[in-house]
């Protein structure tokens, strides 16, 4: 998800990398650093030591089955969900546990009742919505019968009749629901007013099961609305049902364009499937018409499947502009690349290029790290600020420009994190909004030569290093406040990796290194020891220093040139450069080197220079006066004094 106030990446890109490093501690002991007893835990059958999944790795799969209707007079939803889910643990499990989203919209909630004052982001505003589930029950091993179930707060927990059997064992769960759909969702699904009439961005709209793992067994975090969501993978096919005047924007595949769209329409899509640039299904003139209708009043059920997803969302009005076009990825892959937006945001300034910003970011990303896998991506203008799911994202209909780019980009790439590599967002933020923000960097920087770069340089916010510490990049999205959140979770780690790739380890070893871990855990469940693990093995580094001071510490750094002085007072047999580490954060030094006549030298030296002491001299063979030494003459690092970095020969 993308934050409310981070749409101009360029500013905010900038902010993270260095207002968490501050603590009260000053001076370095390397013994913190390069610690022998941290991250030592032995890999285990589940899960490797060289970070990949283990030889026995399993994972549970849901698959569902949804169909539901929108009343849109009443703003509800009444679906009825069957799940299909299969036991791959070692575990019998004696019951289930489901998340029932929609409860956080209530006064009686959880997620209300820890809203501060004044609410924020993700606060549940004084609604009374919630999950009403009117009937459930259970079909396992050929016995269909009515389960006992106990509602907690977003959760609930069915027990079953008979243990749900190991390594394969099956049961059908059926749910009968309805709830009101929440005009402000916590700015991930809601409902917007145009001048043709309501945008709907649906999510969290049936019950989902919560996983079951190897770490913790069932994950039953309650959803508060800062964290997000931790989700088994499986088949969907869902059916919705809506007045016949609106169009229905769903993640995956259309299985009846011919039921719910016109020949005209039809004819237009296919014509899209390939064009390069866009194609109008729907016009600005066309909006509300009845000749854009297969029927006018009624309803229309719009049927859609999708394979190997953890999640499937969807949007609808009657006030879309559609467009689409072609994505070319590897493979001879040609997804398409669809926007749904408001004839009042359609300028090109605005929506008029939301597809090709889709389109792009689909191809570079699939280019760069891994290829999209579903059959068309669909971005939506609405009220919901940034949101994403698999194959369809929601983004402010207010965006434009830069930031209209940003926020496209940034939520389509979460199709990669954490919806191909399914990641913990409930409980580990950062592996989806860190390295999804991190690859958003090089969106960013190859848009159209350049169009939307942001301004990486670190000098520009040393002022915030100074700040008193906050929490740490492991820490719960729940735990962490409302102004640390930005910082926090998305910004320090993409920074970290930023530093790690150009910095540490170096752009080709860690990019085939970062693949790797993709492709390791693609449709997968990876925790930040998969992780960590994966990329020390890859790079053939041990960077257990680095995770350990950039995720689990805030400290800071601050990297100087204490003296220089000539071997025998002749700048013709060199010079020895005294370094110094003052703070407690270690990292490798760049240091140029300028002479009187002219040269100009670069010396890159390791970060274990500082295995034993803050001290560090080397030796530059100079053949002149040396005029200045600088650290990190680029400005690449979150150093937090830069009076210290350059050394400047006294003038005589």
């Amino acid at each position: 998800m993308m934050m409310s106030i981070k749409h101009t990446a360029t500013f905010l890109l900038v902010v993270c990398t260095t207002a968490l490093f501050s603590q009260d501690k000053t001076g370095y002991d390397s013994r913190q650093v390069f610690d022998a007893n941290f991250f030592n835990t032995p890999g285990n059958e589940y899960r490797s030591g060289n970070g990949a999944p283990g030889p026995m790795y399993w994972q549970n799969k849901a698959d569902y089955n949804i169909s539901c209707t929108l009343d849109t007079v009443q703003d509800m939803i009444n679906g009825t969900v069957t799940i299909t889910y299969t036991n791959n643990s070692p575990d019998a499990l004696d019951y289930l546990w489901v998340q029932l989203d929609q409860n956080l919209f209530t006064t009686k909630s959880r997620g209300h009742m820890v809203t501060p004052v004044g609410g924020y982001r993700w606060g549940n505003v004084d609604f009374e919505g919630g999950d009403s589930v009117h009937s459930i029950s259970t079909t396992e091993h050929g016995n269909t019968a009515s389960p006992e179930y106990l509602i907690t707060d977003t959760r609930m927990q069915v027990m079953l009749k008979e243990p749900l059997k190991p390594k394969g064992d099956k049961i059908t769960l059926k749910i009968v629901y309805s709830f009101r759909v929440p005009p402000n969702g916590s700015d991930r699904m809601g409902i917007a007013k145009t001048q043709n009439g309501k945008i709907y961005e649906i999510a969290q709209w049936y019950p989902r099961m919560e996983v079951y793992d190897d770490i913790k067994g069932w994950n039953t975090l309650p959803y508060l609305g800062a964290g997000e969501f931790y989700l088994e993978y499986g088949d969907f096919d869902y059916s919705v049902t809506v007045p016949a005047n609106l169009i229905v924007a769903g993640a995956g595949e259309l299985q009846n364009p011919s039921e719910v769209l016109t020949s005209t329409e039809t004819e237009r899509l296919n014509k899209a499937k390939n064009s390069d640039s866009r194609v109008f299904i729907i016009t600005a003139d066309e909006i509300g018409k009845a000749s854009t209708r297969p029927k006018s009043g009624g309803t229309l059920t719009w049927h859609y499947k999708m394979h190997d997803t953890r999640d499937v969302s969807w949007a609808c009005s009657k006030a879309f502009i559609w467009d689409a076009a072609k994505a070319n990825l590897p493979d001879n892959r040609k997804p398409l690349a669809m926007s749904f937006y408001p004839v009042e945001y359609s300028a090109d300034s605005a929506w008029g290029r939301a597809t090709e910003y889709l389109k792009y970011s689909m191809e570079f990303y699939s280019k760069t790290y891994f290829v999209y896998p579903y059959p068309c991506a669909s971005n939506i203008a609405g009220s919901v600020n940034g949101m994403e799911y698999p194959g369809i994202i929601f983004c402010s209909m207010n965006a434009k420009t830069a930031r209209l780019f940003h926020v496209t980009t940034h939520e389509i790439g979460h199709n990669w994190f954490p919806m191909v590599v399914g990641s913990d967002e409930r409980q580990y933020a950062w592996m989806d909004e860190g390295f999804n923000t991190f690859i958003n960097m090089y969106s960013g920087q190859n848009f159209n030569n350049e169009e939307y770069k942001a301004d990486n340089t670190m000098k520009k916010i040393t002022d915030l290093m100074n700040r008193p510490a906050t929490k740490t990049v492991m820490t719960y999205p729940d735990n962490i406040t409302a102004q640390e959140h930005a910082i926090t979770i998305y910004f320090k780690p993409s920074v970290g990796l930023k530093i790690l790739r150009d910095e540490v380890v170096g752009p080709k070893q860690f990019d085939y290194a970062f693949r790797n871990y993709i492709k390791r855990w693609a449709y997968k469940h990876p925790v930040p020891e998969d992780f960590f693990r994966s990329m020390n093995d890859a790079t053939g580094e041990d960077l257990n220093w680095f995770w350990k001071e950039w995720f689990f510490e805030n400290w800071k750094l601050d990297q100087a040139v204490e003296s220089v002085q000539y071997v025998n007072a002749d700048p013709k047999q060199g010079v020895d450069i005294t370094l110094a580490n003052k703070e407690q954060m270690a990292m490798p030094v760049e240091i140029e080197i300028k002479e009187a006549s002219g040269k100009v030298s670069r010396v890159h030296l390791p970060v274990e220079v500082w295995h034993n002491s803050d001290k560090w001299i080397f030796h530059y063979n100079s053949t002149d006066m040396v005029t200045s030494v600088t650290v990190d003459p680029d400005n690449h690092l979150p150093d937090i004094d830069t009076s210290n970095n350059t050394w400047t020969a006294p003038t005589k």
